[in-house]
């Protein structure tokens, strides 16, 4: 008794000397105008989400996630201490005045709160982790709808029309509320799984076939039971090439092949049916359907689309849009406005007028997606001119960045000297690595994007169709050499000790030879290119492209690559390669091609490993020795290079889990994701397993 008495006295010691501290002025301008900027800064936050959900599937930029991310955090914060914020009035002496004016606007605008936490329809979700939390935003659910549910029931007595109309703005606030909560409940992983499995198959009748077969035998006739070949039902596809028919095509692939997300095991006929499918089509076509399939992904597992395209969901959306309406009209018709401040009135018109307009643009960003287009193109009798005007304005339409994103280990090298650091940046680095952000930000800094050609996509194709075309021949093994098949086509170079190690290791090797090949053929203005050699310019780009793409996988995203000591291995040869290059002056702004000349002129006679032992994980001068290798090579140095790089890049995505691809998506989407996706059409993967069909069986009695 006596410790709580003190522990009291101390905490109102503790308050008074804050009110001390903190000018009442200012208590008095945060009491007045709390509720009033806290439902202000909620609205900013559901319009930034709205108009960004959206554009993150096709915006790379680190910027949009941060925006994003801090408004998906700070939504729902801002709305539950806003909703707090006017409960707590509420049960105050002075709030529970219902004819007070102020206090019928509090009241009217808690609603909107309400609102604000069901989100808008293009983000749900901002993580996949956000989807395994659904059951905590049920939880919050049942807790803002219960303290919106009582504001409502104090207001109610009141003489105003204000309480009637918050009645409309509240079954609004729970109808966009639980589809929020339906939306994160169908794409978390277990439910996403569990609704693409099929109903369970108990198969032929085995014990009523067998008692007939037992019955005919003890008749005296000769029974066999003789196997029935089931000829499959050929599928016949209209390829993209026919207007209109690229998304319904690539929405139904997408009811098949969106499994893989999930982990689940395809069947072989679903492959034979995909493979023969996009082996007739051009390598554009092919990347198009892929791109409209992860398109239609994105939108199941990170926004509302899986709940609103049914007729139930449509209805309850128009009536939240017409409920809103009614209380904008009847708060101008209806209500006497002249005992409110003007101020207070702006806020309730903007908080109704844009509610309405967020509506209006939810709507037509769902009449402008792919989803709209497919079910149109299923209804051609009555939608024909429709849907090829329709389908003019989605041929061209951005669903993913198109970028692939990059990283130079010599680059990082060359731009760092740590000699000639001024104060400034060595204070900035100590302070980095205080705070634990020096490795984060390491790997970031110096990331560069470059677009996705049209000239990369017809070189992946063509290498990967190659193969599915050969007799007797699984892709799928071939696929999985990490690049030891093309260098066995090449065995005069006897590269053969390139083909051990580790897939990381593989990566470095191949990426330090890359950059060094390109720049001592090329130079560092890589611009100037005669005509004759456009074409070998191009495939030299291409392998560069793809190196230092693969470099940003190892050291930005490893969960996308195998397991292995990647980072150990990076880090190493960076210590190596700035201790090489600071030794000879070439940090700092010096040119590339001679850095690279420098490398090769180190005697490599007496291997590397032999040297440094197996301590450090440094593979910078192996690959000089690969270097040396392949400039030896100079009419098929290149071929060999972006055959080796298009065998890594597949093996990397073969071998990547599905909800890892699917996890990239809200980042603008990984290359690697649409290689992945392609090869599965192709074949090239280990998820088929099934063989659909039963072995049915006859009894032949004679």
């Amino acid at each position: 008794m006596i410790l709580s008495t003190v522990s009291s006295a101390l905490i109102f010691v503790e308050k008074r000397r804050l009110m001390e501290v903190i000018p009442d002025s200012v208590i008095e301008f945060l009491t007045k105008w709390e509720v009033r900027v806290l439902i202000l800064f909620s609205l900013t936050l559901q319009i930034l989400l709205i108009a960004l959900g959206n554009r993150r599937k096709y915006i790379c930029r680190i910027w949009i996630r941060i925006i994003l991310w801090s408004a998906y955090l700070l939504a729902d914060s801002v709305a539950t201490v806003g909703l707090g914020v006017i409960s707590k009035n509420t049960l105050d002496e002075g709030g529970r005045n219902v004819e007070d004016p102020l206090n019928q606007l509090f009241w009217f605008w808690a609603q909107f709160l309400l609102l604000h936490l069901g989100g808008p329809d293009t983000i749900t979700a901002y993580s996949q982790e956000d989807n395994e939390l659904w059951l905590r935003h049920l939880v919050g659910l049942v807790i803002h709808t219960g303290l919106a549910f009582y504001i409502l029931l104090v207001a109610l007595p009141g003489s105003s029309w204000l309480p009637i109309l918050s009645i409309f703005i509240f079954i609004a606030g729970v109808i966009k509320y639980g589809e929020r909560i339906l939306a994160l409940r169908s794409a978390n992983s277990e439910n996403f799984q569990d609704s693409m499995l099929t109903e369970p198959d108990p198969g032929p009748n085995y014990a009523k076939f067998m008692e007939e077969f037992t019955l005919k035998k003890a008749e005296g006739f000769y029974v066999e039971a003789a196997e029935v070949i089931e000829i499959p039902v050929p599928t016949h596809h209209s390829f993209p090439d026919d207007k209109g028919k690229l998304i319904p095509e690539a929405y139904d692939l997408f009811q098949t092949f969106k499994r893989l997300f999930a982990d689940i095991i395809l069947s072989f006929q679903d492959r034979d049916s995909s493979r023969s499918y996009f082996q007739n089509l051009t390598p554009k076509n092919a990347f198009d359907v892929v791109e409209v399939e992860l398109g239609f992904t994105f939108d199941v597992l990170y926004t509302k689309t899986s709940q609103v395209y049914n007729m139930g969901a449509i209805v309850l959306r128009f009536l939240t849009f017409l409920f809103t309406c009614f209380a904008l009209v009847a708060f101008l018709c209806l209500c006497d406005r002249s005992k409110y401040r003007k101020f207070d009135l702006a806020i309730t018109y903007v908080l109704l007028v844009v509610a309405i307009c967020l509506e209006m643009y939810s709507a037509c960003v769902l009449l402008n997606s792919d989803w709209t287009v497919n079910w149109l193109s299923r209804r051609t009798s009555t939608f024909t001119s429709i849907i090829g005007w329709w389908y003019k304005q989605q041929a061209n339409k951005q669903r993913w960045s198109r970028k692939m994103a990059q990283h130079n280990l010599l680059d990082l090298c060359l731009r760092v000297n740590p000699g000639v650091c001024s104060r400034m940046q060595k204070l900035l680095r100590r302070i980095q690595k205080l705070l634990q952000i020096d490795n984060f930000l390491e790997k970031h800094r110096h990331k560069t994007y470059v677009d996705v050609s049209p000239e990369l996509k017809d070189l992946i194709f063509k290498e990967l169709n190659k193969y599915t075309r050969i007799d007797d021949c699984d892709p799928a093994v071939l696929w999985n050499r990490r690049g030891s098949f093309t260098l066995e086509t090449y065995v005069h170079l006897s590269l053969g000790w390139t083909k051990e190690g580790e897939f990381d290791q593989r990566i470095l090797l191949w990426h330090i030879a890359t950059d060094i090949c390109y720049f001592l053929e090329w130079g560092d203005d890589a611009n100037n290119v005669s005509t004759t050699s456009i074409e070998r310019k191009q495939i030299s780009d291409h392998s560069k492209h793809i190196s230092d793409y693969m470099l940003y996988l190892l050291v930005a995203c490893p969960f996308m690559l195998p397991i292995g000591i990647g980072m150990i291995r990076f880090r190493d040869t960076c210590a190596e390669a700035k201790e090489f290059l600071g030794e000879r002056n070439l940090t700092s702004g010096k040119t590339k091609a001679k850095a690279c000349k420098k490398l090769l002129q180190v005697n490599t006679e007496v291997p590397p490993a032999k040297v440094k032992g197996d301590r450090s994980k440094s593979v910078l001068f192996d690959a000089c020795l690969l270097a040396k290798s392949l400039l030896a090579e100079k009419e098929y140095r290149w071929k060999i290079i972006s055959e080796v790089w298009v065998e890594m890049l597949a093996y990397a995505s073969t071998h990547c889990r599905g909800n890892h691809h699917a996890r990239q998506l809200r980042k603008g989407g990984e290359f690697l994701t649409h290689v992945w996706l392609l090869m599965a059409h192709l074949g090239i993967t280990e998820q088929f397993q099934i063989s659909q069909g039963h072995a049915r069986a006859k009894l032949i009695v004679k």
